[in-house]
């Protein structure tokens, strides 16, 4: 396990209200799983969201699936803590649970 990845992405999730590790970017993503959680984001009304091009470093690549042991990507921190990948948010998003959980965070106006 490469320690400066892990460090990289603990400071990362940690310093950023909602983080999110995709393949590509919010504007271009790269995968359908991906795609699919930048939509769900901007439904909720989430404007600041930072997002992580797992395919621009292959050692981040890696060492997220090791830093959350989830070995899929794309991945979602909220204030520093791993919420989950596609299938989780998408569940969490029709539920309402998302949104609550990204108010509770202060990261969605009321």
């Amino acid at each position: 396990m490469n320690q400066e990845v892990q460090d990289f992405i603990r400071e990362t999730v940690t310093e950023h209200p909602v983080v999110l590790f995709m393949k590509g970017t919010a504007q271009m993503p790269q995968c359908g799983f991906s795609a699919r959680v930048v939509q769900i984001l901007r439904a909720v009304g989430l404007s600041q969201v930072v997002t992580i091009n797992v395919l621009d470093d292959e050692e981040v690549r890696e060492g997220i699936k090791q830093y959350a042991n989830w070995p899929t990507i794309p991945q979602l921190y909220i204030k520093g803590e791993f919420v989950g990948g596609s299938d989780i948010v998408s569940e969490m998003f029709e539920s309402g649970e998302l949104e609550t959980m990204l108010r509770d965070a202060g990261v969605l106006n009321a």
